[in-house]
C-alpha cells in the first residue's frame, strides 16, 4: 500500500453555518448530559469529544479546534459537580491536535477517522485522568481495558456520525 503525501493545496477545508456550529455542540452536551440517566450504557460514549474532534479535522485550523474544545469542554464541565476546566483542558488539547492533524493528512474516509477518532480518545482520557487526578486529586482509577473498549466504542459510532454532519459541510 503506497503512502501518499498531500498537500496544502489539495487539501479541503470546511466551514458551517452559526446554527449548525452552536446546535450540533449544544445538542451533543445535552444528549451527554441525559441519555446515559436512562440508557445506562450510553454513558461509555463522548459525544461532545467527538463533536470536537469532527469540527477540528474538517475546519483544519489548531486556533479553531483548540476553541472549539475550550468552549465545548467548558460548557460541558459547567454541568458537572467537579472542577471548572478538567473538560476544558482536555477538550481543548484534542481540538489543537487533531486540527494540526488534520491539516496534514486526509481524514476523510472511514478508515482515517476511525484511527483518528481512537488515538484521540486515548489522549483525551490521558490528558482527563492526569488533570483530574494529580491537580484536582478526584478519585479516579485507570482501567486499561475499559479505556480501549471506550475507545473502540467512540471510534465506531464517529465513523457514523461524522457521515452524518458531513452533510452540514460547506467548502470555503
Amino acid at each position: 500500500m503506497p503512502i501518499t503525501y498531500t498537500s496544502q493545496e489539495q487539501i479541503e477545508v470546511y466551514r458551517f453555518s452559526l446554527p449548525v456550529t452552536i446546535l450540533v455542540p449544544l445538542i451533543a452536551i445535552f444528549l451527554q448530559s441525559f441519555m446515559p440517566l436512562r440508557l445506562h450504557f450510553f454513558s461509555i460514549f463522548d459525544l461532545p469529544l467527538l463533536v470536537v474532534i469532527f469540527f477540528a479535522v474538517a475546519r483544519r485550523n489548531p486556533v479553531a479546534g483548540l476553541l472549539t474544545g475550550a468552549v465545548v469542554g467548558l460548557v460541558q464541565d459547567s454541568l458537572t459537580p467537579f472542577a471548572l476546566g478538567i473538560y476544558g483542558i482536555s477538550k481543548t488539547v484534542v481540538g489543537y491536535g487533531a486540527s494540526s492533524l488534520g491539516a496534514k493528512i486526509d481524514v476523510e474516509n472511514a478508515g482515517a477517522r476511525f484511527l483518528v477518532t481512537l488515538v484521540f480518545y486515548v489522549v483525551h482520557q490521558v490528558v482527563y485522568f492526569t488533570v483530574a487526578r494529580g491537580l484536582v486529586r478526584l478519585p479516579l482509577h485507570w482501567s486499561w481495558p475499559h479505556e480501549l473498549t471506550a475507545a473502540v466504542a467512540n471510534a465506531i459510532l464517529a465513523v457514523a456520525l461524522f457521515s452524518l454532519l458531513d452533510r452540514f459541510k460547506q467548502r470555503t
